[in-house]
C-alpha cells in the first residue's frame, strides 16, 4: 500500500463522474495537444480504484480469518502458550521456597534474580544462621545460585524479601532430631547462663542445660566458653525447646573407661596435691604420688595447663564421678616421667598391658587362696597354678589359670 501511495504522490485525479468524462468537441479542439494527457489520467485513476478494491477485499478476508480461525497456520498453540505461562508463573506467597541467582551485593544485603516481575532482596541479617556483618562472610557472592524462602514484601517497589537463615534453621532442627534418635554424644559450647542452668550452642542452635543435668559441681562462670559433652533430652522445633544433658553424656563416656586402659588427656589445672586432667569431657585426678616413681616436689616442673599426655585409669567411682589416673604405672624405668616423658607416652600401651596382666594374675591368685580355705569346693591348687578336681566332675588335668583374660570394668 505504501509503494502504491509513493507511486501516485503528487498526482491529482478528477472524480470518476460522467461530467468529468464528457468533453465538448469545441473544447477538445480548443485544447488540441492537451487531449492525450487527460485520457491517461482517467486510465490511472481506474487502476488505483482497482488496487484499493483488492486491498479492501484482502483486509476483509484477513479479518474474517482472525474472527473465525485465529490460530490457523500458527504453530504456537494455546496449550503451548499456557505451558509457557506456567513455566514462568511465580508464586510469591510467604514461606514459598524459590531458586535464585545473586547478581549484586552491598553493605546491607544482596539482590537476587528469582525470575519474578521484580528482583528480590536478601538482607544481611537473613543471610546466615550466624551473626555476620557482610553477606560475603556467608559465601553470598554474585553468581551464586541457591534456594531461598520468601519472608516478606517491600511495598514501595513490590520486591520480595528472601531468607537463607530460615532454611538453615530448619536443617539444624532436623539434624538435632536425627542426633537425638541416634542417641549420640555431641559437643556444645557454653555461651551463657541463667539461674536455672547454662546455654550451649549445638548445631548452631541455643540449647538449655539445667544445672541438675551437669555432672560436675562446676559453676556457670567456670563453664563459660568451654565445650562440654552433651546428649539430647528434648527437641521441639514448634516450641523452640532444645534441652540437653551433660550428665547423660558423661555416663556414656564413663561406661567406656576400663581399669588399666590408656586414654589421652589434657591438663586443665594444677593443685598442690595433683593435676586435673580432662579425658574426653571427664575430669580425672592425677595425684602427685601417681606422676612418677621418683618424688615430685613441684608439679609445675613436670606438667603445665594445656599439656597433652597419656594417662592410665587406676580407679573409677561412678557414683561420685571420680576418676583416678596414673602416669607412674606407665614408666618403663622409674623416673622416666620426669626425665623423658616422651618415652613414657610411646611405651604407654605396652606398659599398660603389662600392668593388666599383673592385675589378672593377682586376681587369679586371690581366688586360688580362697579355694585353699574352702575344702568343700572340691578343688586343689598345684604348685604350677593349676586348679584340679577332687572329683570326676572336672577334667583330670584341671583348670589352667595361667592365661587369665584382661580385666574389664563392668
Amino acid at each position: 500500500m505504501a509503494s502504491l501511495a509513493q507511486q501516485f504522490t503528487g498526482l491529482r485525479c478528477p472524480p470518476l463522474s460522467s461530467s468529468g468524462l464528457s468533453m465538448k468537441p469545441k473544447q477538445t479542439q480548443r485544447v488540441g495537444a492537451f487531449a492525450s494527457p487527460i485520457v491517461s489520467s482517467v486510465a490511472i485513476s481506474n487502476a488505483q480504484t482497482k488496487d484499493r478494491l483488492e486491498l479492501k477485499k484482502m483486509f476483509e478476508e484477513a479479518y474474517e480469518r482472525c474472527r473465525t480461525a485465529p490460530m490457523e497456520g500458527v504453530s504456537f498453540t494455546p496449550e503451548d502458550f499456557q505451558n509457557a505461562l506456567e513455566k514462568y508463573d511465580f508464586d510469591s506467597e510467604l514461606g514459598t521456597k524459590v531458586k535464585g541467582t545473586v547478581f549484586s551485593t552491598d553493605a546491607n544485603g544482596a539482590l537476587v534474580d528469582i525470575t519474578a516481575k521484580s528482583s528480590a532482596y536478601l538482607p544481611v541479617q537473613e543471610a546466615s544462621i550466624h551473626k555476620i556483618k557482610h553477606v560475603e562472610e556467608a559465601g553470598i557472592v554474585p553468581g551464586l545460585r541457591e534456594e531461598f524462602v520468601i519472608i516478606g514484601e517491600i511495598e514501595a517497589d513490590d520486591s520480595l524479601v528472601l531468607s537463607l537463615r530460615s532454611i538453615q534453621y530448619e536443617l539444624a532442627w532436623e539434624r538435632c532430631r536425627q542426633l537425638q534418635a541416634e542417641d549420640v554424644v555431641v559437643k556444645g559450647k557454653v555461651v551463657g547462663a541463667n539461674k536455672g542452668g547454662v546455654v550451649a550452642l549445638v548445631e548452631s542452635l541455643r540449647g538449655f542445660v539445667p544445672f541438675s543435668q551437669i555432672s560436675s559441681k562446676t559453676t556457670a562462670e567456670e563453664l563459660l566458653d568451654k565445650e562440654i559433652p552433651l546428649k539430647f533430652v528434648e527437641v521441639d522445633e514448634e516450641q523452640s525447646r532444645l534441652v540437653l544433658s551433660n550428665r547423660k553424656a558423661m555416663a556414656d563416656s564413663q561406661a567406656q573407661l576400663g581399669i588399666g586402659s590408656v586414654v589421652l588427656g589434657t591438663v586443665q589445672s594444677l593443685k598442690p596435691y595433683g593435676a586435673f586432667i580432662d579425658i574426653g569431657g571427664i575430669n580425672g585426678l592425677l595425684h602427685v604420688s601417681q606422676i612418677s616413681h621418683d618424688r615430685v616436689s613441684d608439679i609445675a616442673t613436670v606438667l603445665q595447663p594445656g599439656d597433652t599426655l597419656k594417662v592410665m585409669i587406676l580407679s573409677h567411682d561412678r557414683e561420685r564421678g571420680r576418676v583416678s589416673l596414673s602416669t607412674k604405672k606407665l614408666e618403663p624405668t622409674p623416673g622416666d616421667m620426669i626425665r623423658n616423658p616422651t618415652l613414657v607416652f610411646e611405651k604407654a600401651e605396652e606398659m599398660a598391658q603389662t600392668f593388666r596382666q599383673r592385675i589378672a594374675q593377682a586376681e587369679a591368685m586371690a581366688r586360688a587362696d580362697m579355694l585353699r580355705f574352702q575344702p568343700e569346693s572340691g578343688l586343689t591348687l598345684s604348685s604350677d597354678g593349676i586348679l584340679g578336681p577332687l572329683t570326676s566332675d572336672l577334667p583330670a588335668e584341671g583348670l589352667d589359670l595361667s592365661d587369665v583374660p584382661e580385666a574389664e570394668d563392668s
